[in-house]
């Protein structure tokens, strides 16, 4: 294996030191745990072998990425007794230093690259709440440095990334929680069961939200702020000018919407309901195998200034379907019910989840012994909780990387769907999608979306 952690923001007076880190983790990569025990960047718990917890109870985590999603995730890890912050990245220093202060740590622990992160032997795993367009990159420098990872979801901001990410985990041994905390939900949990058990009966159809495409960015440069990295906030994507409304995920319109960063609505809110209509279905390692939109062609909306149409534009449009093995039919529309999950409609009855509560239109299941049904999903009662466990015990999470990367790939799907036919100005083709092989059958435009470009010094390293 071979990384790519030495990338063109390094200064020339670095690169010395670089090269030498650089040799010593394709070593690493290359080399069983055994052979490199003596190696610096290794943390304590793959010092002992894959297979073993810890010596220390102690986890030591680091932040990448210290926008509003990462706040949450950093304060529910870090009450954990057996929880430790040590270091905090971040291409904003001001973003940085807040989070660091808040951890009660210093300026020696705050950095702006996340290499410098990474090198730490001490740190044993990362969160990455960074924007989607840098999970690929942050996720596999950090397993092939040999730490574990709780990346925010959506997973990817392509498909190829995440087959990418997957075989970096695998490769490396590591642990990889995706931050879909519905997976760690009791009424997702039940209602996912129940599915599964048959307790509707054969699933026909289910009816999730449409929400909306990524938008394309034109919006006005503005004056970077002096402790703003833009450049590396960019990474892989060709430098856009500065503009506050694209740096924070949350604002208007954000770069949660804008397709350069991320798949838009679909990827950021409806990768929380297709992934669980993933894990009622049962395909964690599959997905549909049919692809199509109806409607009219879909025109993406051009973010010019601070306004915005909502999470739904485009839904009466273009509506999008999906084939499940089986003959299941997964529709998103505008008409759907629930906002937070799907509906499930079985030939005995219907099952519609969201967030907070799920309804079943055969109440009798709230005497059936869940726990006597032949089909157990995994449970985990606390979604950080289950990562930490996960460290210690070299287990796989309740929504693991290749769980995350098909659920996300669904989301893709449904984009790729919506610009076939804004570019084909045709809608209604049924684009075959082989979920083994993770391409399109006799589409080659199709194909062709489902990885970007990616600008020099930033590439996928070789895993």
């Amino acid at each position: 294996m071979k990384t790519n952690l030495n990338r063109r923001s390094l200064s020339e007076n670095q690169t010395a030191k670089q090269m030498s880190r650089r040799s010593a983790i394709r070593l690493f990569a290359k080399t069983s745990v055994a052979g490199v025990a003596g190696f610096s960047i290794v943390p304590s718990h793959v010092l002992v072998g894959a297979e073993s917890p810890a010596p220390s109870n102690k986890i030591i985590m680091a932040a990448i990425g210290t926008g509003s999603r990462s706040s949450a995730d950093i304060g529910d890890l870090a009450k954990f007794a057996d929880v430790q912050f040590a270091a905090v990245c971040d291409v904003d220093l001001v973003r940085a230093r807040q989070t660091a202060k808040s951890l009660g740590l210093d300026e020696k622990n705050v950095c702006q690259d996340y290499r410098r992160l990474l090198e730490r032997k001490d740190i044993d795993a990362v969160v990455i709440a960074s924007p989607d367009h840098w999970h690929a990159l942050h996720s596999i420098d950090a397993a092939l440095s040999g730490k574990d990872v709780y990346v925010e979801k959506a997973m990817t901001l392509t498909v190829v990334e995440g087959r990418a990410m997957v075989k970096a985990i695998r490769g490396n041994k590591r642990v990889l929680q995706v931050g879909s905390q519905q997976r760690s939900q009791p009424g997702f949990h039940r209602a996912c069961t129940l599915i599964r058990n048959g307790y509707i009966g054969k699933v026909t159809k289910v009816i999730g939200v449409n929400f909306a495409g990524a938008w394309e960015c034109k919006l006005s440069g503005q004056p970077v702020p002096p402790t703003l990295d833009w450049d590396k906030w960019m990474g892989p994507v060709e430098p856009k000018p500065f503009n506050q409304n694209i740096q924070v995920s949350r604002s208007r319109p954000g770069w949660l919407s804008i397709r350069d960063f991320c798949g838009g609505e679909i990827c950021g809110w409806g990768s929380h309901d297709l992934d669980q209509v993933q894990w009622a279905l049962g395909m964690d390692e599959s997905g549909p195998t049919e692809v199509w939109v109806e409607g009219q062609p879909y025109k993406p909306w051009v973010a010019e200034d601070d306004s915005r149409p909502g999470r739904f534009f485009g839904a009466k449009e273009t509506v999008i379907h999906m084939m499940y093995p089986g003959g299941i039919h997964l529709e998103l529309s505008e008409n759907a019910d629930p906002n937070g999950g799907a509906l499930f409609i079985g030939e005995k009855g219907r099952i519609r989840i969201d967030r907070g509560h799920f309804e079943v239109s055969e109440p009798g299941w709230k005497t059936l012994p869940l726990e006597s049904l032949p089909v157990q999903l995994y449970t985990s009662g606390n979604h950080y909780r289950n990562f930490v466990d996960c460290i210690k015990d070299r287990k796989k999470c309740v929504c693991d990387v290749e769980t995350g990367h098909r659920s996300a790939t669904v989301c893709h799907l449904g984009n790729i769907a919506r610009w076939v036919s804004q570019q084909a100005q045709t809608v209604g083709t049924r684009l075959i999608w082989d979920p083994v092989k993770e391409e399109f059958k006799g589409n080659a435009l199709a194909n062709t979306m489902l990885d970007r470009p990616r600008r020099k010094g930033y590439e996928l390293p070789k895993v």
